[in-house]
């Protein structure tokens, strides 16, 4: 599978997103559905394969910190999808000069148990205060 990042320069909820967010998708990420042809807030962007659109990273930053989130394909979960936007999504906040990525499970989320220990195996740790953070990593150097 090879894997492809764009950004979304205008997000606006369109039939696609309709498609990918469910009611519980959409309380996986703390969302609720906007009307349709709505802007939608913070950077967003698409993971597909060839044409295959297979989920959404999204970032908003403040002070100094990225709060991401990212919403994989029912079909291709447990592919490393997820993984891929997390890595992207810390490379939009690196080129940023960010110092965290963090990440909010709301109390809604179908399975926070689940979720909480996916980010802790990315290493993120609590916070605290409702936050899983991660400081952002140094860009890996190129292989030689």
């Amino acid at each position: 599978m090879s894997l492809g990042w764009q950004k979304d320069d205008d997000p606006h909820w369109d039939a696609d997103r309709q498609r990918l967010f469910g009611a519980t998708e959409l309380a996986s990420v703390g969302m609720e559905r906007p009307e349709d042809g709505a802007a939608i807030a913070d950077e967003w962007w698409r993971v597909t394969d060839s044409e295959e659109l297979l989920g959404y990273g999204w970032l908003d930053s403040e002070w100094g910190d990225a709060q991401i989130s990212f919403l994989v394909a029912p079909a291709h979960r447990g592919a490393g999808v997820g993984a891929f936007a997390l890595d992207r999504l810390e490379d939009e906040a690196r080129r940023r000069g960010l110092n965290y990525i963090y990440n909010v499970v709301p109390a809604g989320h179908p399975d926070p148990t689940w979720m909480t220990h996916w980010l802790s195996m990315h290493g993120f740790r609590d916070s605290g205060r409702g936050e899983l953070r991660r400081q952002v990593r140094a860009a890996a150097a190129p292989s030689s």
